[in-house]
């Protein structure tokens, strides 16, 4: 087997597979790549991952692992600035904490970024190098439906490439920042999220452009760090597309923390100046600011790929076709995570490139189930949310109950401080099946997962309801909004 760190050929030539093992290759190294890739080494494959960027892809290098390190630095922040009411005071002055009374080291900051993201990329590099992965560096591109092309890292030098001979394709190449052409990103004023962790300063003043899920967490989080936020929001609230209760309370928490939200609002150009950059906005107004972080979205990363030569079929937005296998319309050929647009999760990556191997190489496997996926917004609260939503049940979708519990009633939140949050849980009406739920919380992300179970395994409110809790815990909460589902039974 190739030795991992081989460089490329000098040569082009066909690879053809080893033995009677099946081989299988995987273009992209995220969470859909890698896993996918360990879970057809454990199974006897023969695998190859070919990767341009890393290993651990976007969500360990740029997005996910960078993202939720940087938040957990604000954490602790708003953390300090709330703490007055438990009774914490300077030492020297006796007055209550603030904000202000503690500096970030931004380089600090983004030097420990860099360097867990790091950590994270080599500690899958040595998974897969344990279980016989062999990973090219290289871009990798469709040769119809059983070959590879694997070319240099800027698939450019065709003349350095070699072909894989393969049964099995998994494309995983996930998604990069949306851009405006009236606004390029330059890395230094003008930023998409990639490139927050090279600011070695903390901005004075930081323009976030889209108030969806990475907008909000980043207007969170710099805030958090003492940064001046506006948030420019095409809507009338963040989060759009949110359970409407649990923007509403992230919509409060911003105002109270001096979050400015621009809404209904839609960003025409961005300008560098000579100290800061100016946001006009498609009504003319202009905002000023020392840094712009333009929140837009994703776009897959699907060009070069040599989808239509293969014929894999793709959607108007790019993102590959997908069943809930992961099989593309070109049989031996499968994709995952941000490519695909099923949703935009590490977790779900990592799901459909598991889900992808076992069903190509003859396992018994289960479809991925929409309802089923958790996912965590980490703002401050952060907000978590599984299954149907309260929306499904007002529009007759299902035939639900919505039951909620405000933390302000929670014991260890009212030890801890905490004064915003709820727990919603909806249930199927009759049988009381659970069918979704709502957290916003401190660590909602940790929070949800009993509900996440109850929904997956088709658990009732009564079955929650019975089992035991921490007394005192905020999980209390999770098991004493389902009593309220026997209760109503009950009435």
């Amino acid at each position: 087997m190739t030795d991992p760190s081989t460089a490329l050929p000098s040569d082009p030539h066909r690879v053809p597979r080893a033995g009677d093992r099946p081989r299988v290759v995987i273009i992209g190294g995220g969470p859909g790549g890698y896993e996918a890739a360990l879970t057809a080494a454990r199974h006897g494959a023969e695998t190859v991952l070919v990767e341009d960027r890393g290993i651990g892809g976007a969500a360990v290098l740029t997005d996910v692992v960078p993202s939720k390190t940087l938040i957990a630095t604000a954490d602790v922040l708003d953390q300090v600035a709330s703490s007055h009411e438990l009774g914490i005071r300077d030492a020297d002055e006796g007055s209550a904490p603030g904000a202000g009374a503690l500096n970030v080291d931004l380089a600090a900051v983004n030097q420990r970024v860099q360097r867990l993201a790091a950590a994270q990329s080599a500690d899958i590099r040595a998974s897969l190098e344990k279980e016989g992965v062999t990973v090219l560096e290289g871009h990798g591109r469709l040769r119809g439906p059983s070959e590879v092309e694997v070319l240099a890292a800027d698939g450019t030098d065709a003349a350095a490439s070699t072909v894989l001979a393969t049964d099995v394709v998994l494309l995983a190449v996930g998604a990069r920042p949306r851009e405006l052409d009236s606004a390029p990103s330059d890395g230094e004023r003008i930023l998409n999220w990639t490139q927050l962790y090279a600011l070695e300063s903390l901005p004075e003043h930081l323009i976030v452009v889209g108030s969806g899920v990475t907008g909000a967490e980043f207007a969170s989080a710099y805030r958090a760090l003492g940064s001046e936020v506006t948030l420019v929001s095409s809507r009338e609230k963040v989060l759009p597309g949110t359970d409407v209760d649990a923007a509403d309370v992230l919509q409060d928490a911003f105002a109270r923390r001096g979050v400015t939200v621009s809404s209904l609002s839609r960003a025409a150009t961005a300008r560098r100046t000579e100290d800061g950059v100016i946001v006009t906005l498609t009504s003319g107004e202009e905002i000023a600011g020392s840094h712009v972080l333009m929140a837009l979205g994703g776009i897959p990363w699907t060009d070069g790929l040599g989808l239509a030569e293969a014929g894999v079929r793709v959607k108007d937005s790019g993102h590959i076709e997908t069943d809930r296998v992961s099989r593309t319309s070109v049989r031996g050929v499968y994709a995952a995570g941000d490519c695909t647009g099923v949703h935009p999760l590490a977790s779900v990556a990592a799901m459909q490139g598991r889900i992808a191997m076992h069903h190509a190489l003859g396992d018994a496997v289960s479809p991925l189930i929409s309802t089923q996926v958790a996912s965590a917004i980490f703002t401050s609260p952060e907000i978590a949310a599984v299954g149907v939503s309260e929306q499904d049940v007002a529009d007759g979708v299902i035939s639900g109950e919505v039951l909620v519990l405000g933390l302000d009633t929670n014991p260890r939140a009212k030890m801890q401080g905490i004064s915003e949050g709820f727990v919603k849980l909806i249930v199927r009406s009759g049988s009381h099946t659970v069918m979704g739920a709502v957290v916003v919380a401190p660590r909602a992300s940790e929070l949800i997962l009993p509900y996440t179970l109850a929904v997956a395994h088709r658990l009732t409110a009564e079955q929650v309801a019975g089992t035991f809790t921490v007394y005192p815990s905020l999980t209390g909460s999770l098991a004493e909004v389902a009593r309220r589902a026997t209760a109503t039974a009950t009435d």
